[in-house]
């Protein structure tokens, strides 16, 4: 068959490759020339097809420029700057590896797009005997259940990922090319070994297929019940839509990848089994937690492929804050419920006798994490929806050991707080989290849980993971805080759930009490008296209700934000005011701010109150320190509030915001500093003339804090403001932008 010339779509972007050959012009290789083509990133895209019908299609389709009958054909055209794509069923890539060293030079790059890259790999070594440096084996994650050159579509790998599993030896220029490549097609590139490759498609791609295939192919043999495909319902449809997929294909794939499918496979029998027992038994308990688990992690899966962040690593890509200088902010707002309370009802709940309801919980992603930690330790839990959420505790000993280190992510006091709870269990536990909670210290929580009998290691300098070995008698300790922190008195009290006799915390300066006060509404005997609590081990807690007032520390961003923004008058309605939260207040007051509290009330056993703000000049003061504690979250914020006072602040005995999610103290030094303020950072504290804030680019340091109090900054700015990387505003607070945006304040959310 002779080679035959096809027409060049007319868009064009610029070459990353020079020759595109395809062995094998199906919907993968088809598509991947089509928009190679189509965004003129190639000079030429040449399909490799034996069929003449199938090279006839190819060209009137604009698949391809031409089509040769064999590797041969075209090997002598081929050098450093052209790549071959295989898209041949796997099974089949041994023969054209082959084809491919008798009659292509070594200078050609080679990549594939095989769902098995075990299998692939062990062509590659027994046709090569090694796998040579020229070889990407790579996998396109796009489909669909049709096949063939016909399927082919320029826009398939847009917005979709491709899995690359380069070699120690892999040629890094054939890398970089088949990256680039990818690339300028539309898709992600990410890279994983072959193993985990393997065992990672084994069962989110090759075992649904599996299944898909044995459903349909097992009614197909009902013949008892000839309406069974007739009236079957959209569920059935969108399950079932892989099961016409091309068989031969699937059939190289599950030999191919037999082990990690077998393991899959094994898994889902054993849980299907389980299933099979409960629904036989009517255990509506079992039944609810797999759907509930199931839900969440469906929804999960659902956030990652629209790039919406939420529990776990997989919050993706960055966001920017790209801010206008000046505005007021006005209007009454409620903002998300409070992270800390919404943290210790999902615990407490947990451990409770009976159900547990809640209103108001806050649904980000620090919350999230907390709730998605209990799930995975087998709780029940039903929700979020619309902040309400029902937890089926299973009382202080009936937590069942997690199949996988518990990730939490940025949430410093889920891991500090859940670490008081693990150190009880008959289990061993391991707690992590991302890059910024790794870097945070837990030898204050680990010091004295190993004082009460505990066994926790940490990473090097006391820092995550935390490994927990379950099992241990613990004893109760008169423990006094070497500095005050909520975080600390919690985790101890906690553990002193699980602990033989009283467990008492002292503490050097007051602290939020949200703990003792929660424990007391679950029914369990907290005594306060003055700086110490104390608690016996040995009780339970009872499923209650609970009702989550709005965050002070969220509220405090515009409270600020009306409190510098001349002829701002704004309302924060149903704001926590705990005691041991509202330094915030009392500082800003100091300062000068007008803040007024209207209909206060308990809910829930804690206070609450609506807030006015109004614009007033503010003047620097010397922050007593009795307010730390009662504001360490909120100073970021104040530090904007200093800046634009008049005069000079200072804020000491403030040490413990070096060790928050970043050195705030430092960040924020930066950060004023660039906006041409003078804030000169030191060991426990700040000071801060109060100045003109001018514009640029300021760094998070991965800090919610910091990126939101730069936000607001831009109020009294003259210049616009940047703020870099404020992805992690979704750990304490989802709708910061919309809040934002709705009071007046002029912010714009640049995607990388």
């Amino acid at each position: 068959m002779p080679d035959v010339t096809g027409v060049r779509s007319a868009s064009a972007v610029g070459p990353v490759v020079g020759r595109l050959v395809v062995v094998g012009l199906g919907l993968i290789g088809g598509s991947l020339a089509a928009a190679l083509r189509e965004r003129g990133a190639c000079r030429e895209a040449i399909g490799v097809v034996l069929r003449e019908d199938s090279a006839r299609k190819a060209l009137e389709l604009g698949v391809v420029d031409r089509v040769v009958p064999s590797l041969e054909a075209i090997a002598g055209e081929l050098g450093a700057d052209d790549v071959i794509f295989i898209a041949v069923p796997t099974l089949a890539v041994a023969e054209v590896l082959a084809h491919i060293r008798d009659t292509v030079s070594p200078d050609v790059t080679i990549t594939d797009g095989a769902s098995v890259k075990g299998s692939v790999q062990a062509a590659a070594e027994a046709v090569y005997g090694t796998v040579p440096p020229q070889l990407v084996l790579g996998h396109p994650i796009a489909g669909s259940e049709r096949s063939g050159v016909a399927a082919a579509n320029p826009n398939l790998y847009d917005q979709h990922r491709v899995i690359l599993t380069p070699l120690d030896n892999t040629r890094p220029e054939s890398l970089s090319k088949v990256r680039a490549m990818w690339r300028a097609v539309g898709a992600e590139v990410l890279d994983m070994s072959v193993q985990e490759h393997d065992q990672v498609l084994g069962a989110t791609s090759h075992l649904p297929h599996a299944i898909a295939y044995s459903l349909v192919d097992t009614l197909s043999e009902d013949i008892a019940n000839p309406n069974i495909f007739r009236y079957a319902a959209g569920g059935f449809r969108d399950f079932t839509r892989i099961a016409s997929s091309d068989p031969v294909m699937w059939h190289d794939i599950m030999k191919a990848n037999r082990g990690a499918v077998l393991d899959s496979l094994d898994l889902f029998i054993d849980n299907l089994t389980r299933l099979r027992a409960a629904i036989e038994r009517e255990d509506g308990e079992y039944l609810l937690g797999v759907f509930t688990r199931a839900k969440a992690a469906r929804d999960h899966f659902t956030n990652i492929l629209s790039k919406k962040a939420f529990v776990t690593t997989m919050t993706t890509g960055k966001i920017d804050y790209l801010l206008q200088p000046g505005g007021t902010v006005k209007g009454s707002i409620r903002v998300p419920g409070d992270k800390s309370i919404s943290h210790r009802s999902i615990m407490l709940g947990s451990l409770a006798e009976g159900v547990t309801e809640v209103e108001g919980f806050l649904e980000g992603e620090d919350a999230l994490a907390t709730l998605q930690a209990f799930r995975d330790m087998g709780v029940v839990i039903e929700g979020p929806a619309e902040g309400r959420v029902k937890i089926h505790g299973v009382g202080l000993h009936g937590l069942k050991a997690p199949k996988k280190p518990l990730y939490i992510g940025n949430s410093g006091t889920t891991i500090r707080l859940m670490s008081g709870i693990l150190a009880g269990q008959a289990f061993d536990s391991e707690i992590s989290g991302d890059e910024s909670l790794a870097k945070r210290p837990m030898d204050r929580v680990a010091n004295p849980l190993r004082e009460m009998g505990a066994v926790v290691d940490t990473n090097d300098g006391g820092r995550p993971p935390l490994k927990i070995k379950g099992g241990q008698a613990l004893k109760g300790i008169d423990y006094a805080l070497p500095m005050a922190s909520a975080q600390v008195k919690s985790c101890v009290l906690l553990a002193g759930l699980y602990a033989e006799g009283t467990t008492r915390v002292t503490e050097p300066a007051p602290t939020r009490d949200h703990t003792e006060r929660m424990l007391t509404g679950f029914g369990y005997d907290v005594r306060k008296d003055g700086a110490v609590a104390e608690l016996t081990g040995g009780g339970k807690l009872t499923g209650t209700r609970i009702e989550v007032p709005a965050d002070i520390s969220s509220a405090t961003f515009f409270m600020v934000a009306a409190s510098i923004a001349p002829g701002s008058d704004l309302t924060l309605t149903h704001v926590g005011i705990n005691p041991t939260r509202i330094g915030v207040i009392n500082i800003l007051k100091a300062m000068g701010g007008d803040l007024t509290l209207s209909n206060e009330r308990t809910v829930g056993g804690e206070p609450v109150a609506d807030i006015r703000v109004r614009y007033a000049p503010l003047k620097g003061i010397h922050i007593p320190e009795d307010q730390v504690p009662l504001a360490i979250d909120e100073f970021p914020a104040l530090f904007i509030a200093a800046a634009c006072a008049e005069g000079e602040t200072v804020l000491t005995g403030a040490e413990e915001l070096r060790v928050k999610e970043s050195d705030r103290i430092q960040a924020m030094a930066d950060g004023l500093t660039t906006l041409g303020i003078d804030a000169r950072p030191t060991p426990d504290g700040i000071v801060i003339q109060g100045g003109t804030l001018g514009g640029g680019d300021v760094e998070t340091h991965h800090d919610h804090r910091i990126a939101m109090s730069f936000a607001i900054a831009a109020l009294r700015a003259s210049q616009p403001i940047r703020v870099k990387d404020a992805t992690n505003v979704a750990t304490s607070f989802p709708t910061f932008v919309a809040l934002a945006k709705q009071t007046g304040i002029s912010l714009e959310v640049i995607d990388h």
